[in-house]
Parts: C-alpha cells; sequence; structure tokens
C-alpha cells in the first residue's frame, strides 16, 4: 500500500528546515521513494547538459531540485502560515485534508 503524504502536487507550502527555511513555493512533484518533493523557485542546482533537444545550444541549466518532505508543511488558507495536515470524513462522506490550525480543508 502507498505512504501517505501530507503534501501533494500543487499544494502550497512553507520551508521550515534547511538552507531555504521561509521560502514559500508550489509543489511541482512528489516522489514518493525517495519521500521529497520538488518545490517551484527553491533548492536551484545547475545541471551541465549537452546540446540536445530540449536545449539546442547546451550548457548550464538551473533547476530545482528535490527536497525532504519532513522539512515542509502546507500553508494554511486562512492565516498563510504553516499547519499540521489532518484527514477527516467530510459531509459528502469523502475523506478530505484539513489544516490543524484553522480546521479549513485543503484543495
Amino acid at each position: 500500500m502507498p505512504k501517505k503524504f501530507h503534501v501533494k502536487k500543487g499544494d502550497e507550502v512553507i520551508v521550515i528546515a534547511g538552507n531555504y527555511k521561509g521560502h514559500k513555493g508550489k509543489v511541482l512533484g512528489v516522489l514518493p521513494k525517495k519521500e521529497s518533493v520538488i518545490i517551484e523557485g527553491v533548492n536551484f542546482i545547475h545541471k551541465h547538459t549537452k546540446p540536445n533537444k530540449d536545449y539546442p545550444e547546451g550548457g548550464i541549466i538551473k533547476r530545482e531540485a528535490p527536497i525532504h518532505i519532513s522539512n515542509v508543511l502546507p500553508v494554511d488558507p486562512k492565516t498563510g502560515k504553516p499547519t499540521r495536515v489532518g484527514r477527516k470524513l467530510n459531509d459528502k462522506g469523502k475523506l478530505v485534508r484539513y489544516a490543524k490550525k484553522s480546521g479549513e480543508e485543503l484543495k
């Protein structure tokens, strides 16, 4: 059975530890096997590439690298601060994620 993570693709998150502490960004992807996430505008690396179809001139490309999932928390939709995540059944009987601080549902 796959692991359940507190963030998923498209979530707005805040980095709570490491060199990028305090940075906000959107989750571009989740890597379950590595327990990592890729966040827009956070943890840039320089990748050296040969010329190819996507980059005809090749060279050095700046791109986001994965960051461990334990170093990020979702943003509370009400307050804009980091919050932990809970799961509960909504009125339609569907399991949804919610912000523990405000009780708001996470999209």
